[in-house]
């Protein structure tokens, strides 16, 4: 159990900080629109990245430092993409959520893509959840599936919950200027993630 609580709380610390892909989910969790699969691939995906970390593939990148190169560049035009679309919305709609809201949804082909590109596009991923994780479970190498359980088990802990745990907001979103305002901050997160990328 010692394993198990130290996975958990290692992949709870990683994935805790509000970043690009935790601020996607947010705001599909605000729009309640395909959360359970925005949530489920984001887990998933953690969950592979986490079994590929502790099997080894920390090393494969230590050879190919290329690939983490790669990603940084494209993570930083995907947010750069996303951030302008955050700041024309703020700009141009007078939106709001409410429970009631007819607006038509994105189609989930759609918002799966926009989900996979955060996740595997973002560069911290694999510096984080492969590299750190992947080197810190040497240290139970008699308690590995423990270690891996638990990492895993706190992402479905934390992007279901922030997931389904975002409509309690709704109240305050009701508003058409809160919404403005969430956009012009997702805009500057996005930004700001983009620009760090770039400058490594």
């Amino acid at each position: 159990m010692l394993a198990y609580f130290a996975g958990f709380g290692l992949g709870l610390s990683l994935i805790f900080a509000i970043g690009a892909q935790n601020a996607f989910v947010l705001k599909q969790g605000l729009q309640r629109q395909h959360v359970f699969l925005v949530c489920a691939i984001c887990a998933g995906s953690d969950a592979i990245l986490i079994g590929a970390g502790v099997g080894g593939f920390a090393t494969f990148l230590s050879h190919y430092p290329w690939v983490e190169t790669w990603a940084r560049y494209a993570g930083a035009a995907l947010l750069l993409g996303y951030a302008s679309l955050s700041f024309h919305s703020a700009a141009v709609n007078r939106h709001r959520l409410t429970v009631s809201d007819n607006r038509a949804p994105a189609s989930k082909w759609k918002v799966a893509a926009l989900t996979l590109a955060f996740t595997w596009l973002n560069p911290h991923v694999y510096l984080d959840t492969v590299l750190l994780i992947g080197g810190i479970s040497t240290q139970f190498a008699d308690a590995l599936p423990q270690f891996t359980s638990g990492a895993i088990t706190a992402s479905f802990v934390f992007f279901f919950s922030l997931g389904y745990g975002a409509r309690l907001l709704t109240p305050i979103f009701e508003r058409p200027s809160a919404w403005r305002v969430f956009e012009t901050c997702l805009g500057l997160l996005m930004t700001l993630l983009a620009i760090g990328l770039i400058w490594g």
